[in-house]
């Protein structure tokens, strides 16, 4: 991460990554197909963790609660990761061609919450609409939470945008 904070993403080569790791660049690419993975090398995670919370809702609670608690547990989890997430955000926001790779970032979120949902008995139209939904409402809590104050925790961000969605929905 420091060699994209110092030289930016394009001016960032995979050898230099290998050896600031040091490995080689065979190595490297035994475990990762491009430098891009360096970034985005835990973003299937975080979709895996919000579909464990969801499971361990009660299922009478409905579809909206039980995302919006799914996604609350998993966002105490990356609470110590603000500074890190901050970094890696600007980088990928810096350079153009990392747009698409963090779009399916928030698309492989959307699939994880969607077929949670399904798998609760919510129809499908409606677990892909509240999924869609849901990805806003984290993304845009993520913002919050990471242009806020130091004392802002993701999870009242977005408390505080589902909030807000929830009273333009109404208004």
């Amino acid at each position: 991460m420091n060699l994209f904070t110092d030289q930016g993403y394009s001016g960032t080569t995979v050898p230099q990554i290998a050896e600031a790791a040091g490995l080689t660049t065979r190595t490297f690419f035994r475990h990762f197909s491009d430098k891009r993975d360096v970034l985005f090398l835990r973003d299937r995670e975080f979709p895996r963790a919000v579909s464990d919370s969801m499971e361990s809702i009660p299922h009478e609670r409905g579809g909206t609660a039980t995302v919006r608690a799914g996604l609350a547990a998993a966002c105490r989890g990356l609470q110590d990761w603000r500074e890190q997430i901050a970094r890696r955000r600007g980088i990928i926001r810096s350079e153009p061609a990392l747009h698409e790779r963090d779009l399916l970032r928030s698309h492989y979120l959307a699939r994880a919450i969607e077929r949670s949902l399904h798998q609760r008995g919510i129809a499908p139209e409606n677990a892909h609409t509240l999924a869609a939904l849901a990805v806003t409402c984290f993304d845009l809590a993520m913002d919050r939470w990471l242009e806020g104050p130091s004392d802002l925790s993701l999870e009242d961000a977005l408390t505080a945008v589902w909030t807000d969605m929830q009273g333009w929905i109404n208004g």
